[in-house]
């Protein structure tokens, strides 16, 4: 019992009790997540925790199982060697797992959910675990108390909750609702309140409970409640329940006000005053007396009777209608009837004092028969209602009327009264006969009924009335007619299918199935609109794309059912509006360029093309330059791209930009493209020569060299490429004992000994070397000063060096260098030459196209260089002057004969 306790009034941790009943209690709450620890079995069961975990003990390990793994077990993880026990990933719901108070055990072996305890609101999970080996064995019983939380919110059972109050209910008048609000979570997580969220000042809520806890509202009436001043309250009752925090829930009250009688019967007048001639007829309508009662159904019947003091003759001469009120003439009146009746009338209600009003009935005694009207109809008529179709021709006869004085003594005329297009003449050449036609054809769409009278009346002044009703007929003689003969919509594009667009509506004037309007989309409507015939509902059932079509125009009809169906047309127009549903696109994913170097900075390079399906701002683009924007820029608006500096081949030869397309979408839409720009070259740079380094430098030449034995060589190159890098050597002045003893390769620059040296061949040599480009459109050169000194040693050299110095007296031969690709000692058949000139003229050409506009522009370069080059003694030696020689850099060289 103690162990019982301590399960219910426990703090929240999880304990446990240990007894040799082998009994162990544990709680916890509702809705943990897999892992919580609920409690050591090892350590509540006192059992040697040193089992096993000492690798010299003989002893074997502790282990725990549980006896079956039914419904107990799933909500639980239980550690074979320690004993703990967890929660597992099977959530514990408590609502779920004991949904009576009551005992409810659900037996999954030996393991089971059970709520069989002494507080009625536990809820136990129960599990048998086996602990081994042997010598510890035992069969431990494990009860796990759920505890409740407050997971879930008050609910009534129904949305809207309506209750009858009577009118005359007294003050705290209590009233239980049938429909409390439920709750599965236990004690004050339950419902513990309701409040109403608009008491109108006469109502309030009070809360009974009963014996097995369960709390009803009830309704209590705090003010006078009057049906007839209102009769219906509309509230909002709420149910809270007792968590923290607490959850509400709440249903729609409606509080109606039956009636009860209440109010009595009341005449609006006091009293009534007729007249009826003594000559009317029996069932003519004298009077009709009207009460009022403001309370409803049966408490609001009335009938109507005559006082007691309503003498019996005048009882006989004028009949009551207990129901309706209505007096009429019951007997006919003869020369002894009173000229003056007094009628008290009683208007009845049920428990209540009748209504009281008095009818004075005067009879005016009358000594001749009135005229006599008499129709015949033409027309159809049924029971006194003549039926004519709208659109009858003009003069269609409806009836005819016989007027004659019955005691022939009097002359009697008639006339019609009442408004319509309507005629009565007299019937020629009866004298007592009359026609009634129309006198202009019946519109039903205008008037559907005319009540007319045919009044007679005689010398005397004596009328009769007879009334005539004339219904009018329709016929199907109108069209249905659209509110709007053209109708504009809108629809932004991507719709989702089946969208609507807008609801037709048509009217037709015509009646019945004459005016019943259909509706059916015209024969130039795309397939994928649709119209519902019957309501007008136009949807489109597809997706609508504005760049494969902006506007759509096509007609509908509404048709009505008359025979033959008469039919409108009216116009809808649809305008697909824009998104921005289409990215920027470029006419190709790759531009490539062309661009000769050195051209002028903010020149046009090519123009990128792109395009945007899209309209308005969704279609506008900008252009930007992702990467190298520091050397190009774009035209966002023209796309034209532009380098903001001069290229020059030789620092780059290409660039790979990448141009990203923006829309003005919000979000917006973006696409790249790759930009390849390659540069031209243009022959901007003469041949730089290498070797000799100087002017000033010789090399000794023995006279022991055999003809055709290379002395040495010119080497240089050019920065430019193509024809504008090929490079021809030649000797365009000699100087020495004898000058053509040597030659140069023009395309290796080798030069070469071409015949033996004599004892008079020994000294200086000066060979002026131009080095030439095959440029276009016209080559750019350098030169060099190659000296040779034929002897058998250098004895001395600073002869040597005063001959450098002084400045040569050299002529300059005038020839142009061959252009020659391969050796001059070498042949090639013309055969195997072609290709290459073709290859050359074609490259050629290529150049000329593309330079033909930098023509002005390499002119000026041009003459810029041959300013440098005057500058610069070290790379080219002028062809027209004297060369100072005593200006150049002395540096010898010395080799070996080959």
């Amino acid at each position: 019992h103690l162990l019982l306790f301590l399960l219910f009034v426990g703090p929240f941790n999880c304990f446990a009790s240990y007894s040799r009943a082998t009994e162990l209690f544990y709680s916890l709450n509702e809705g943990l997540p897999a892992g919580v620890l609920i409690g050591s079995l090892a350590r509540d069961l006192r059992l040697p925790t040193a089992v096993g975990q000492n690798p010299a003990s003989l002893q074997p390990p502790l282990s725990f199982t549980l006896a079956s793994h039914g419904l107990g077990g799933q909500y639980v993880q239980l550690d074979n060697r320690s004993g703990e026990l967890h929660t597992s990933a099977v959530e514990i719901d408590r609502e779920a797992l004991c949904v009576e108070s009551s005992e409810a055990t659900i037996f999954g072996g030996s393991a089971a959910v059970s709520s069989s305890s002494p507080s009625p609101e536990s809820c136990l999970l129960l599990l048998d675990v086996l602990v081994l080996p042997q010598e510890y064995f035992r069969l431990v019983k494990v009860k796990i108390a759920i505890r409740d939380v407050n997971d879930n919110a008050p609910r009534f059972p129904v949305p809207h909750i309506r209750l009858l109050v009577p009118e005359n209910a007294p003050v705290n008048t209590r009233l239980a609702i049938e429909h409390p609000a439920l709750d599965p979570d236990m004690g004050t997580n339950g419902v513990q309140t309701y409040r109403l969220r608009d008491n109108y000042g006469v109502f309030t809520l009070d809360v009974e409970e009963n014996e097995n806890g369960e709390r009803t509202p009830y309704l209590i009436v705090m003010g006078a409640l009057d049906r007839e001043t209102q009769d219906e309250y509309v509230t909002v009752i709420i149910a809270e329940d007792g968590g923290t925090p607490p959850l509400v829930g709440s249903a729609t009250l409606t509080i109606g006000i039956s009636d009860i009688n209440d109010n009595c019967p009341q005449f609006n007048d006091s009293q009534l005053n007729v007249t009826v001639y003594g000559n009317s007829s029996l069932g003519t309508h004298v009077a009709t007396v009207h009460a009022v009662d403001v309370d409803l159904g049966s408490n609001a019947q009335i009938t109507y009777s005559y006082s007691q003091k309503v003498p019996q003759p005048s009882r006989d001469l004028f009949h009551l209608n207990e129901s309706t009120g209505a007096i009429t003439l019951s007997t006919k009146v003869d020369g002894d009837t009173p000229r003056l009746h007094r009628l008290i009338i009683l208007g009845n209600g049920p428990g209540c004092i009748p209504a009281v009003i008095t009818v004075l009935v005067t009879i005016i005694k009358v000594m001749m028969r009135p005229p006599e009207v008499v129709p015949r109809f033409i027309a159809n008529e049924v029971e006194g209602v003549v039926y004519l179709k709208e659109l009858e021709p003009i003069n269609t006869p409806v009836a005819f009327f016989t007027i004659k004085d019955p005691d022939e003594k009097y002359k009697v005329s008639c006339y019609l009264d009442g408004d319509g297009p309507f005629r009565l003449s007299p019937y020629k050449p009866y004298n007592n006969e009359y026609l009634l036609e129309t006198t202009k054809p019946l519109d039903f769409e205008t008037q559907q009924l005319y009540e007319i009278s045919v009044v007679a009346w005689n010398s005397e002044g004596f009328h009769v009335k007879k009334v005539v009703k004339i219904q009018v007929l329709d016929d199907n003689d109108n069209s249905p007619v659209f509110s709007e003969q053209l109708i504009e919509l809108s629809i932004e594009e991507n719709n989702v299918p089946n969208a609507f667009l807008t609801k037709l509506h048509a009217t037709d004037a015509d009646s019945g199935e004459r005016g019943q309007v259909s509706y059916f989309l015209g024969p130039d409507a795309p397939s994928y609109f649709a119209l519902d015939k019957t309501t007008g509902v136009l949807t489109v059932s597809t997706q609508l794309d504005r760049e494969e079509k902006e506007k759509y125009r096509y007609t509908v009809k509404a048709v009505d059912s008359g025979f033959p169906p008469r039919e409108s047309i009216a116009t809808v127009t649809i305008t697909v509006l824009d998104k921005n549903d289409n990215s920027p696109r470029f006419i190709n994913k790759d531009f490539s360029f062309f661009v000769p170097e050195n051209f002028p900075g903010f020149g046009e390079i090519g123009v990128i093309s792109v395009t945007d399906a899209d309209a308005g701002q969704n279609g506008w683009v900008a252009l930007s330059v992702l990467n190298g924007s520091d050397i190009f820029v774009i035209d966002t608006g023209k796309g034209v791209l532009r380098a903001k500096v001069s290229l020059d081949r030789e620092q780059q030869s290409s660039y790979v930009l990448w141009i990203e397309a923006v829309d003005g979408g919000d979000p917006a839409l973006s696409s790249t493209a790759k930009i390849t720009i390659l540069l031209l070259d243009i022959n901007d740079n003469p041949p730089l020569v290498l070797f000799p380094q100087s002017n000033m430098s010789y090399l000794l030449v023995l006279p022991s060299t055999l003809p055709g034995s290379p002395i040495t060589e010119v080497y240089a190159v050019d920065k430019d490429t193509g024809m504008n890098a090929v490079i021809a050597y030649s000797i365009i002045g000699r100087r020495g004992p004898r000058p053509e003893s040597f030659r140069i390769d023009p395309k290796t620059g080798n030069i070469t000994l071409e015949e033996s040296l004599m004892q008079n061949d020994y000294g200086l040599y000066r060979l002026l070397v131009k080095v030439s480009d095959h440029g276009y459109p016209e080559p750019l050169h350098s030169t060099v000063m190659v000296n040779l000194f034929v002897n058998d040693t250098v004895s001395n050299e600073s002869y040597i060096e005063s001959l450098l110095r002084k400045e040569p007296d050299i002529s300059v031969e005038e020839k142009q260098p061959q252009i020659s690709i391969e050796p001059t000692h070498k042949k090639m058949e013309s055969t195997s030459c072609m290709p290459t000139l073709v290859a050359l003229s074609i490259i050629s050409l290529g150049s000329i196209a593309l330079v033909t506009g930098m023509g002005i522009y390499i002119c000026l370069r041009k003459g810029k260089k041959h300013h440098r080059a005057d500058e610069n003694l070290e790379v080219q030696i002028p062809l027209n002057g004297r060369i100072n020689l005593h200006m150049l850099e002395k540096k010898p060289v010395e080799i070996s004969n080959i």
